[in-house]
């Protein structure tokens, strides 16, 4: 912003009745700064139209908190946008803070058949095709300055005469959609958004919101239900309220489904290895001695898969746990008790191999 020079910009920071006392660091850190506290949370729409209310610029721009700005970054934009007088709005390339490109960048309409193949992941298996990536405006590559349809709310570049034209945010959003709301409205107002690549920035996506519980899922899909009331009707409304519901109800399988991976993982790896070794054992006791029971095989998958699931996962919790040697060594005793314990009942013609049984 100093590079601009002093008089030739103002900037606004919206805190959200935040509680971790960013709002006084930033009022004594930054006196430049005109902050606006207020007092409940507003949502993202209402904090930012009162900011933009007070704007007095020809330009304006919506800036996340969790972003990196290159200093020569609004240079290189009042270039571009002097030399066109039909931009109502301007995104930029976003990176994540490994480095990784958001597809968030550039985006299309979501449509119900553009938000089906994002939310399916077809789009994935052609990344390019403007049919199945309509979404990420995927005919447009990340490098390309191309006009596009929406922009995104992290970075969000708008000339102050289009919104006096078209509005402010829409209030009805707390959170998401309302950029994407906007930007169909600036392109029905008779202007034009653009995807400017010469300007990335970082993003550092997720620490404004995180984005990976079910409580966002049903937020966010909430504001894609308002977004379709609002610009679609008859057979689209319908078919994006069903893709809506479609969506919530994938997201909480997946979310239960990753859970359970991130809770069981361990002792899956610890069955399958157990088993694995198993088998190799009784394998290489019958190929050394010429004798192997039919019901070898078998008998060590189940016994040492349900032996070590049931000692290490639950009674130990070694499969949800920090490792411990202590733990590991007890389990390893109790269980090296059980087996020659069971086996010494086991029926004669059912005691496989003592070697392959302990493993």
């Amino acid at each position: 912003m100093k590079r601009l020079g002093d008089g030739q910009s103002e900037l606004y920071v919206i805190d959200n009745a935040s509680s971790d006392g960013s709002a006084d660091w930033v009022l004594h850190s930054h006196p430049e700064v005109q902050l606006i506290a207020l007092d409940e949370n507003v949502g993202f729409s209402a904090a930012n139209n009162v900011a933009l209310r007070q704007a007095k610029g020809e330009w304006v721009l919506l800036l996340n908190p969790d972003t990196i700005v290159p200093e020569d970054t609004f240079e290189k934009i009042f270039d571009h946008v002097s030399q066109r007088p039909e931009l109502g709005g301007l995104g930029v390339p976003m990176y994540d803070g490994t480095g990784a490109w958001l597809p968030e960048s550039k985006r299309g309409l979501p449509t119900p058949w553009a938000s089906f193949c994002r939310l399916s992941g077809l789009w994935r298996l052609a990344p390019r095709s403007p049919r199945l990536n309509s979404y990420y405006f995927g005919h447009v590559n990340q490098d390309e300055t191309a006009d596009i349809e929406v922009l995104s709310g992290a970075f969000m570049w708008m000339r102050k005469k289009t919104l006096d034209e078209v509005g402010l945010l829409d209030e009805s959003f707390f959170m998401y959609g309302e950029d994407i709301d906007l930007s169909i409205r600036i392109i029905k107002g008779g202007w034009v958004n653009c995807y400017f690549s010469d300007a990335p920035i970082v993003h550092f996506k997720g620490e404004s919101t995180k984005k990976g519980s079910l409580s966002y899922v049903r937020v966010f899909h909430d504001a894609m239900r308002i977004f379709s009331e609002k610009h679609f009707a008859g057979g689209q409304a319908m078919a994006m309220r069903w893709m809506i519901r479609l969506g919530i109800r994938l997201r909480a399988i997946s979310a239960f489904l990753h859970g359970l991976v991130q809770r069981h993982s361990l002792a899956v790896a610890d069955v399958v290895l157990s088993a694995a070794t198993g088998i190799a054992v009784v394998g290489f006791h019958g190929a050394t001695t010429g004798i192997v029971h039919p019901l070898a095989p078998s008998l060590s998958l189940v016994g040492i898969g349900a032996f070590s699931t049931w000692w290490a996962g639950r009674w130990f919790g070694s499969a949800d746990r920090p490792f411990h040697r202590l733990r590991v060594l007890m389990a390893g005793l109790t269980a090296s008790v059980s087996v020659i314990v069971v086996y010494s009942l086991l029926p004669e013609a059912l005691r496989v191999s003592r070697l392959s049984t302990s493993l």
